[in-house]
């Protein structure tokens, strides 16, 4: 079977059929995925827009560079306040092993007590 190239017209003939329509955004300057633990950035972005259907989906290509998201977990003082009582340290030690521990009270109350 030979296969033949699709015009490009063709191709866009057979999109419409399927309910497909696809364009571009021009002047994009920088596209960002961010995660919770990092942000894909992708610097001189070409995005295309697809609809299918009403549903869009973007396809994006560009130079990508990653960096992690360092976040600093909020922790309440009641918290802080519950793991210096229930440890007997400070308040500063009890902060201090919130935060290493991201905020999670039975794990800091554990790390307080193993330093003794």
């Amino acid at each position: 079977m030979i296969r033949r190239r699709v015009s490009p017209r063709d191709a866009k003939r057979m999109m419409q059929r399927m309910g497909l329509s696809m364009e571009g955004i021009a002047n994009v300057e920088e596209v960002i995925i961010r995660t919770s633990t990092k942000e894909i950035i992708v610097e001189n972005p070409e995005v295309a827009v697809l609809d299918l259907h009403g549903q869009k989906i973007f396809q994006v290509t560009g130079q990508v560079t990653e960096k992690k998201i360092e976040k600093k977990t909020e922790i309440p003082e009641e918290d802080v306040r519950l793991v210096a009582d229930q440890t007997g340290k400070s308040m500063e030690e009890a902060q201090k092993a919130l935060e290493e521990t991201e905020g999670d009270l039975a794990k800091a109350i554990l790390l307080l007590q193993a330093k003794g």
